[in-house]
């Protein structure tokens, strides 16, 4: 048990982020996605919900219905409660190139006999399905796939989106 206590020297901000990043928990990729998120697309504050699959786990695969439905029902408590006016969706995989150790556990899981080619298939379609769901009426939407060179290199590819109204 750690005894000694941490203070943290900056001062909190009671303004709610208008940011919500849904991510995989995976945490091999955790760095590389807050640098992406405040170095690229400028986002230093947001909210996480970072579960096993990230955005895949709002999408029913087939299988997942219950929970899909559960997680849905998470971010629509936080878009109301916290005023959230965009959504960054993330996915992760290896590139096309890039090694079987990147494809995401949660959809090994789901679709254990699958490639990787089949499982970034499954994840397309996965972000289709959520762009459909009607909770997202009145927030922006982007979706990227965090993927996995061979070289290591991780790099964030556009997946699509939409606009809020």
């Amino acid at each position: 048990m750690i005894s000694e206590v941490y203070r943290w020297e900056g001062t909190w901000d009671s303004e709610l982020p208008r940011t919500l990043v849904v991510c995989c928990s995976d945490g091999r990729f955790q760095q590389a996605v807050d640098d992406f998120l405040n170095g690229h697309l400028g986002i230093a504050r947001y909210d996480r919900l970072y579960v096993p699959g990230g955005a895949g786990a709002l999408a029913a695969s087939g299988i997942e219905f219950t929970r899909a439905h559960s997680f849905r029902k998470e971010c629509e408590f936080l878009l109301t409660a916290h005023g959230i006016e965009q959504i960054i969706l993330l996915f992760h995989g290896p590139a096309t190139d890039g090694p079987d150790e990147a494809i995401c556990g949660d959809y090994r899981r789901i679709l254990p006999t699958s490639s990787a080619k089949e499982i970034r298939r499954r994840q397309e379609q996965d972000a289709m399905e959520i762009l459909q769901e009607r909770i997202w009426t009145d927030v922006a939407i982007r979706i990227y796939r965090c993927e996995v060179a061979s070289d290591g290199v991780v790099q964030f590819v556009p997946g699509g989106g939409r606009d809020g109204e």
